[in-house]
């Protein structure tokens, strides 16, 4: 083995390992194994145009080298994103931590519990500053947030009002550009008709179910929307209240003047800028509309034992359960951002934040007094943190942004000349000084140097908040960073990540997160960067972004790439946005039809759905395949309508179906385009490509097959490629020049989450084409080396023509429920007492196992997890011959806790032995589940969404 070669890192199995695993499943070769598995007539001729991969140390250089070309200067810009100090505590503790980002979105519970209680601390945070009743657990950035808010609303219209066809929604033109682009984006597709306009000359008119308006507004101004709001509802109107979090520690929050939604971005609780992202958006609404919140929501239930425990709440909202009837197409969060705001709460506390936001406005009061006496006006006649000023008539504009670049500082510039200034908790007296000395010499005035932080200047009254905010316990406990590390590690250590063991999630590719990847994060060069300075200021990341389109092009067999949508869903929802927009651009708005499998990831319908199409389901076969007639049937029978067909490759079901390059010519031939869902692209890449197979767009999910991590739930990054043909559609920003002339904005950021692109960068630097194609040949190998070692005892449901799996499988397990009452759940939940976090659960097929082991994961882990099922599948036998009863069972009971095992009661019919240690290595890396069995339907009856609620302590009182 090459020690340098990052390949032999990244993957698991080493090379002896491979042939052995090879003869297991009887081929003789990777060749023999690829040729049986993969179509030939997709397969490459010839290797990816890539660069030879780097060593970790050259990569290190390379990516050390870019940063030094981004410039870090002092931004006042404001809009949305401000410097943040990140507590080195939770920087060390969970930004660099793999037990926080190696973790995934906490469906399995019992081992979640850690990070269901860091995302609760952010759900109760964002309740308490905002004075709402609930909160969800993040979306992903403020603008799409704001468009969530809109359709929410607009499903919320009453049936009176859908009959007459109410659908305009007023938007006060004092909300942050951005938005008010992905606004425009999201509306028109669902009907709705935007009226961006002054708030004072808002019309309630019987057409208009809501009303969206920025607190404080985009100037910077505080306004009073209480008459408002209350005006709004005398016509049952919604209203939504973008704001920012940090100033509702002085400001009256929006709850107490009648809000109905009020959403934001939690960045500046200690998350870089990261030159757009990502960051944890928040939303926050009344209890009444606690079943159309979208996104994930985290509630407290209780174990089996009658323990208090948490897990994700109503989850019949989740689109692989409704699809197409689905209200939004969200599908990932933010968690891990989430999980540090909700940290940077606990740390600081009520006092902490107060402190922070008034020095905030302080300094900024401080520098409108000053700079007034210098000749300049100050706008803004009640503030926070903005301060907007117009300039003498002596003083350019273009003074004022050379002399604040010579002082490498950052201001807004309004288009009618004005200045604006935002201050952050970074600023200091320096800051200050400098800030006055622009302002000074543009006028030709002297200026003083700050020698003391300004005091004395108070928000007025009637805007100021009286109420307290986030007084429960674990707001005032942790002030000290010892004893905040503690509380940080305590909750890791209930939690299941990579770090544990593998993650056989199908659909999900929870591969290696390597550390050289990760590196560049934690630095300010990529992560203290306002996304709208100018692009000379990040002349780093551009080089590297620029790389990486190309390199995904590359890859994809496409002519260019968007890097601004920030989730796989986002990309779906771009993607079939440019489809759409091609069509309109040909004079062929009617196409507005849209074929989906059956086996579909239940985001697909969704993201058609809020693109204002219409879904047409294709059926599949009895072996899990898209059947090619009933594809022929409906594309023929929508020949005049039909925009496009949305397929994943290999299939949902795990299988390279024969029939995908007839699939595409029978679309095209019939008008439409072919979108390919990129969730599966980790059995593709160096094999095959989307462009090769006939696709004219695809999303990639980098958070899967390009190595950025889960986060226990997000960051997730979905670019999307495409033909030459649709490339002048791609997303385009408003403020920014992102490359693009084509639709609206799809998020907030001209280029989504910029921040965590260097972990796909170094993924694909340091793995080259030949690592690259080689981790795809290891993931298939992995998959059906698993296949073949369960196949005997549970069965797999689908193979391809030669019996081979792609990069996943799903395991049958029906005929348990029939022949012994055991279900997948019971299944699931024992994986967790030998350390395992379950596969993914009845999806694509009801009753079945999804297991995708990934590349990275090593031939004796593979052993271990099949080890691990084929006991479990003996602990079923003996339910099934009545060795076991059939319901006091180590299936029935699990996961078991230590309390449990440990307890001097033990009436169970099974030794304590088989409960906790089934296999001997179990005892060497015991995981032990810090709660039983969770009763989600107790917690959807009782829903408690905040930590430290009465509600929480009475009902938990009457167990």
């Amino acid at each position: 083995m090459s020690h340098d070669r990052f390949v032999n890192r990244h993957i698991g199995p080493r090379e002896a390992e491979i042939q052995e695993m090879l003869e297991t499943i009887g081929v003789s070769s990777m060749e023999e194994l690829i040729k049986q598995t993969v179509p030939a007539n997709i397969r490459l001729n010839e290797p990816l145009k890539l660069k030879e991969g780097l060593t970790e140390r050259r990569y290190f250089r390379k990516i050390l080298s870019l940063a030094a070309k981004n410039k870090v200067f002092n931004t006042y810009i404001g809009m949305g994103y401000y410097d943040t100090i990140t507590p080195a505590v939770i920087l060390r503790n969970v930004l660099e931590n793999p037990v926080w980002y190696t973790s995934y979105t906490p469906y399995q519970a019992e081992i979640s519990q850690g990070r269901l209680e860091a995302l609760l601390n952010f759900q109760t945070m964002v309740c308490e500053l905002t004075a709402m009743e609930i909160a969800n657990a993040s979306l992903l950035d403020e603008a799409t947030a704001a468009a969530e808010a809109m359709v929410m609303m607009f499903n919320l219209r009453s049936r009176q009002m859908v009959k007459a066809g109410v659908n305009v929604v007023l938007v006060d033109e004092k909300v942050w550009p951005q938005t008010l682009d992905v606004l425009a984006t999201r509306a028109n597709p669902l009907g709705i008709e935007l009226k961006i306009q002054p708030k004072d000359l808002f019309d309630f008119s019987e057409d208009v179910f809501g009303v969206i308006v920025q607190y404080p507004n985009s100037d910077g101004e505080i306004v009073d929307y209480s008459a408002l709001v209350k005006k709004a509802h005398e016509k049952e109107i919604k209203v939504a209240v973008a704001t920012d979090l940090l100033s509702l520690a002085l400001l009256t929050p929006p709850g107490e003047w009648g809000a109905d939604i009020v959403f934001g971005n939690s960045q500046r609780f200690g998350v870089p800028m990261g030159y757009g992202g990502p960051h944890a958006a928040f939303f926050a609404a009344r209890e009444d509309f606690k079943r159309h919140l979208p996104g994930r929501i985290i509630g407290i239930t209780k174990d089996v034992h009658g323990n208090r425990a948490l897990r994700m709440a109503l989850q019949t909202r989740e689109q692989h359960i409704k699809r197409e009837k689905a209200t939004s197409n969200i599908c990932t969060a933010q968690a891990l951002l989430a999980t540090m705001a909700g940290f940077f709460g606990v740390y600081h506390g009520a006092e902490g934040i107060k402190t922070i936001a008034r020095r905030i406005h302080n300094i900024a009061a401080f520098l409108a007094d000053e700079i007034e006496k210098l000749g300049y006006q100050q706008l803004n006649s009640h503030y926070f943190d903005t301060i907007r000023l117009a300039l003498p008539k002596h003083v350019k504009r273009e003074d004022i942004e050379w002399l604040s670049l010579e002082l490498e500082m950052n201001f807004r510039y309004f288009e009618n000349g004005e200045v604006g200034i935002s201050i952050d908790e970074t600023t200091n007296r320096e800051d200050m000084t400098w800030i006055l000395e622009v302002f000074a010499k543009a006028a030709n005035l002297p200026w003083a140097v700050v020698h003391e932080y300004p005091k004395g200047y108070e928000i007025d009254p009637k805007f100021a908040r009286q109420s307290e905010f986030l007084t429960q316990e674990v707001f005032n406990l942790y002030r000290s960073e010892t004893e905040m590390v503690r509380y940080i590690k305590r909750l890791e250590h209930k939690d299941i990540s990579l770090t544990q063991s593998m993650i056989s999630l199908g659909s999900c590719t929870m591969k290696l997160n390597a550390a050289t990847e990760m590196l560049p994060l934690s630095w300010i060069e990529f992560n203290g960067i306002h996304p709208f300075v100018p692009k000379n200021q990040a002349r780093g990341y551009h080089e590297m972004m620029e790389e990486l389109r190309r390199d995904l092009a590359e890859i994809t067999g496409m002519a260019d790439v968007s890097l601004m949508p920030n989730s796989g869903a986002a990309g779906e929802y771009a993607g079939l946005m440019v489809i759409q927009e091609f069509h309109k651009n040909n004079g062929e708005e009617q196409r507005n039809v849209v074929l989906i499998p059956s086996s579909a990831h239940g985001t697909n319908p969704a993201s058609a759905v809020m693109a204002g199409m219409k879904v047409v389901v294709v059926e599949c076969d009895e072996k899990g395949n898209i059947d090619l007639e009933d594809v022929c049937k409906k594309a023929e029978q929508h020949k005049d309508t039909l925009s496009a067909f949305m397929v994943t490759y290999p299939s949902t079901h795990g299988v390279f179906e024969s029939s995908i390059v007839e699939m595409c010519r029978i679309i095209h031939e019939n008008g439409g385009q072919v979108y390919m869902d990129g969730a599966n692209m980790n059995a593709q890449v160096g094999l095959t490509t989307p462009g090769i197979i006939g696709a004219d767009v695809c999303h990639l999910n980098l958070h899967k097959t390009f190595a950025i991590p889960h986060g226990g739930g997000g960051p997730g990054v979905g670019p999307i490629a495409v033909a030459s043909h649709l490339v002048k559609f791609l997303p385009s920003h408003p403020i920014m020049n992102n490359g693009h002339i084509g639709i609206n904005a799809v998020a907030a950021a001209p280029w989504g989450s910029a921040s965590v692109l260097p972990i796909t960068y170094g993924y694909i630097k340091m793995m080259g084409a030949e690592g690259l194609a080689k981790a795809t040949q290891v993931a298939i190998l992995n998959a059906n080396y698993i296949a073949k070692a369960l196949e005997k005892n549970f069965g797999v449901l689908y193979t391809g023509e030669n019996g081979r799996v792609g990069h996943e499988l799903i395991l049958e397990c029906r005929h348990l429920r029939s022949s012994a009452g055991i279900t997948e759940a019971d299944i699931a939940k024992r994986l967790m007492d030998f350390g395992f976090h379950a596969p993914t659960l009845s999806f694509p097929v009801h009753g079945t196992l999804m297991i995708e082991p990934t590349e990275s994961e090593s031939k004796q882990e593979l052993d271990r997890f099949i080890s691990a099922l084929n006991t479990i599948f003996d602990e079923i036998k003996e339910v099934e011959s009545g060795k076991a009863d059939k319901e006091d069972n180590v299936l029935k009971n699990a996961p078991h806790t230590a309390g449990q095992v440990t307890s001097d009661n033990w009436s169970h019919s099974y030794p304590r032995q088989k409960a906790a240690w089934p296999l001997p290595w179990v005892r060497d890396n015991k995981f032990w589940v810090p709660v039983g069995r969770v009763d989600n339907a107790w917690g959807d009856r009782n829903l408690i969404c905040t930590c430290g609620s009465p509600k929480e302590y009475e009902l938990m009182n009457e167990q």
